[in-house]
C-alpha cells in the first residue's frame, strides 16, 4: 500500500484495509473507477471518473482489478517526476 503525502499534509492512497486510515486524520474516500462485467462475461475498469480510459476487456476480474490499481499508481497516485 503506497501512501503518498503532500507538501500540505494530505495523504493520498489507493484504498485497501491495511491499515485504518483513521489513525492518519479524518478520510475522505471517494470512488475513482469501476471495474464490472460487460455484456459478453469479459471485465472492465472504466476509469473515467478521473479523466482515465476504460481498461479491458479481461477474462477475469482480478486481471481488471491489477491493472485498475496499476493505472491509478503510475496516473494518479504518484508524483510526476
Amino acid at each position: 500500500m503506497n501512501l503518498v503525502v503532500d507538501h500540505e499534509g494530505t495523504v493520498r492512497t489507493i484504498y485497501a484495509e491495511a491499515i485504518h486510515l483513521e489513525a492518519l486524520g479524518r478520510p475522505a474516500i471517494f470512488r475513482a473507477s469501476l471495474v464490472e462485467p460487460d455484456g459478453e462475461g469479459l471485465w472492465l475498469a472504466d476509469l473515467r471518473f478521473l479523466l482515465g480510459p476504460v481498461l479491458g476487456p479481461f477474462p477475469c476480474r482480478s486481471l481488471a482489478l491489477a491493472a485498475e490499481v496499476a493505472w491509478l499508481e503510475k496516473h494518479w497516485l504518484l508524483p510526476r517526476s
